[in-house]
């Protein structure tokens, strides 16, 4: 009898151990993806689920095994959402770990400096794995994301945003236009005095008819200057970007005398004195600071000189002269309207 319990104990002990170096595999065996996976957690998605779903695509060695684990180590509430590039061979501990705090995988789209909303609308649009939870996408529905009465134009910072998928285009909308309010907001504190503005927003207005007349940041003041200084003689802006603006879908390309004398156009600033109703296009900080910090000067016109700079004169006479010799008589091939790229 007594041999019979020391066998007994033998056997016991042998399973034991068996069990012991089956867990210990199964405990330490690795993800079978010899390259990063790609996996996609959405909201609502469980463990469970997930870890199924691995095991079917092949890569998980036991999604069993893996929700023991998470039970044990107290990790069953690793998943976050987002999308995630999973290392290759990990162990089902190192998985829930990596699971827990990984950084997710992020897309980027640029609103660019110059442009218009309709640009912005198109860019958004068209962003990957953004979510389109504005339908229709057009100037009226930003206007109401934003809580903007009237044109929104204008009221999104240029930059570069980052986004997970399924992020909401209403979200990206929506930190654009608290980039552009703090940036206003912070800029307008600290403006020259005596500038011909009554709110932050005709700064901004101002700021996108710079941003449209020069591509050359150093001449940003200088165009600011002239503008400035155009309001206060209470002299029109006459400025052919705002004119161009207020044409909207019917210019062609070709500003033509008509499209100067029409007097309907709202925006036509060599019919209308003062600023255009809204700004015209997006204007990033270095344009702000420029219609908020203009430069000094007697300057009261401009001329582009073909090499993407302009050329400022102080009379009409001069000015005159100016465009003779840079819009008819040095028109050439390698005209620019903006800088060489350096």
């Amino acid at each position: 009898m007594k041999k019979i319990l020391l066998l007994l104990i033998a056997v016991l002990a042998l399973l034991a151990v068996a069990v012991g170096v089956v867990t210990g595999v199964a405990w330490n065996a690795r993800t079978t993806n010899p390259d990063t996976v790609l996996i996609s957690i959405e909201r609502g998605d469980t463990l469970s689920r997930k870890a199924r779903e691995w095991q079917q695509a092949g890569w998980l060695p036991s999604a069993l095994m893996l929700k023991i684990q998470a039970r044990l180590l107290n990790q069953q509430q690793v998943l976050r959402v987002g999308e995630y590039q999973l290392p290759p061979q990990l162990t089902g501990p190192q998985l829930l770990s990596f699971l827990a705090s990984a950084k997710p995988v992020t897309y980027k789209l640029r609103f660019i400096e110059g442009t218009r909303l309709t640009d912005a609308i198109k860019v958004l649009s068209n962003a990957q794995y953004l979510q389109q939870d504005i339908t229709p996408l057009n100037i009226k529905a930003v206007a109401e994301v934003i809580g903007v009465t009237g044109n929104p134009e204008g009221w999104l910072y240029p930059d570069t945003y980052v986004y997970q998928k399924g992020e909401k285009v209403s979200a990206i909308i929506r930190q654009a236009h608290q980039r552009m309010q703090k940036q206003l907001a912070e800029s307008w504190q600290t403006r020259a005095k005596k500038l011909p503005y009554k709110t932050p927003y005709d700064a901004l207005i101002m700021a996108s008819i710079v941003e449209k007349e020069t591509g050359a940041a150093y001449e940003r003041p200088q165009i600011a200057g002239v503008f400035v200084r155009r309001l206060q003689k209470n002299m029109r802006l006459e400025t052919d970007p705002t004119v161009i603006y207020g044409l909207g879908e019917n210019f062609d390309g070709n500003l033509r005398r008509v499209h100067l004398r029409d007097r309907d156009n709202r925006y036509n600033t060599y019919r209308h004195k003062g600023l255009p109703p809204s700004p015209i296009a997006f204007a990033g900080k270095a344009a702000i600071e420029a219609a908020l910090h203009p430069a000094d000067g007697d300057a009261l016109f401009f001329v582009a000189k073909g090499d993407g700079s302009h050329y400022f004169s102080t009379t009409l006479a001069e000015h005159n002269k100016a465009v003779r010799q840079y819009q008819i008589y040095k028109r050439k091939k390698d005209y620019r309207s903006a800088p060489a790229a350096q």
